[in-house]
């Protein structure tokens, strides 16, 4: 498909020569593959009222789900494995209840986000800081295709663009804008999900945040935006009443449900915890505690953290 307004197209592309704009329309008439304009019908509605609505847009995959207003999650790239766990959770719950998960494909939460929607057999939107025909990080390139087959990738910068810091900050305005709100998932107190969640903010979504330990560092971005005035949630469904969704059925749950419970993990309750404070509160000595912590990271109930920390996870 191409939908490039053909007259015009040397005002559409954010480069010179017309061998890079061959190249652009020879990649337009791919199957799947998209190039979008404001005069096009097909560009999204709700990038129309932003302030700065991206001028063309490359898509790869589902064209009509940029029509489709969901919720963007986002978050750290260095996240815990609980907040993995939490994020494509949330994911795959809102995904199975229609909602079009909408992320950035960056390590961390944003790829836990795409893959909890695609486990859901969901929809989902990657908004991407590079060329439509490159990915980064290489090692979301699995991801991102299954995402072209599911879902949409969209990128606003012209092809062969590589990795440049300035434009990932950039892309985050499409991100909060295709959605009806952001969810922060975890967040460093300067992390450029903010940036997500402030552009949110000044274009009239909702913002949302997920609580995590005072003791984390990537949770107090999160308690930031709360006490700015994002919305406390604890479950997919505080997401979705909030959209005015109707939740029709049970949603899955964040968690697998608790079993009988390893005396380790009552020990190490639900935040970080050093091998030393596990041995404290335990009253047995570390070097018995690792036979067991090993065990029960096997069995993926317990996270290795560094600094000799352990997470657990369920």
């Amino acid at each position: 498909m191409r939908s490039v307004v053909g007259d015009k197209a040397d005002l559409l592309f954010d480069f010179d020569g017309s061998e890079a704009v061959d190249r652009s329309m020879a990649w337009a008439e791919q199957p799947g593959q998209h190039i979008l304009t404001l005069a096009d019908a097909a560009y999204p509605r709700a990038l129309l009222d932003i302030a700065d609505p991206p001028c063309v847009l490359y898509v790869r995959g589902k064209l009509a789900l940029l029509q489709k207003r969901g919720v963007a999650m986002v978050g750290s790239r260095n996240a815990t494995p609980q907040g993995l766990q939490t994020a494509e959770a949330f994911a795959r719950a809102l995904a199975s209840h229609g909602q079009c998960i909408v992320s950035g494909l960056a390590l961390g939460i944003d790829a836990a986000a795409h893959r909890g929607a695609l486990a859901a057999h969901g929809e989902t939107v990657a908004v991407i800081g590079t060329g439509a025909d490159r990915i980064y990080p290489a090692r979301n390139k699995a991801l991102a295709l299954a995402i072209v087959e599911q879902g949409a990738v969209v990128s606003e910068f012209p092809l062969g663009t590589p990795a440049i810091a300035a434009n990932f900050p950039r892309r985050n305005r499409i991100i909060s804008g295709l959605a009806r709100g952001v969810l922060v998932v975890e967040a460093a107190p300067e992390s450029g999900s903010l940036i997500t969640a402030r552009l949110a903010a000044e274009q009239g979504r909702e913002v949302f945040a997920i609580p995590g330990s005072i003791h984390s560092p990537v949770a107090r971005g999160c308690h930031k935006l709360i006490k700015q005035g994002a919305k406390l949630v604890e479950t997919a469904a505080d997401v979705l009443e909030e959209l005015g969704s109707f939740v029709d059925q049970p949603l899955p749950p964040l968690a697998p449900p608790p079993g009988d419970e390893h005396p380790l993990l009552a020990a190490l309750g639900h935040d970080p915890c050093s091998l030393d404070d596990l041995a404290e509160r335990s009253g047995q000595p570390a070097g018995q505690l690792l036979p067991e912590l090993l065990l029960l990271e096997l069995s993926g109930a317990v996270a290795t953290l560094p600094g000799n920390r352990y997470q657990r996870l369920a």
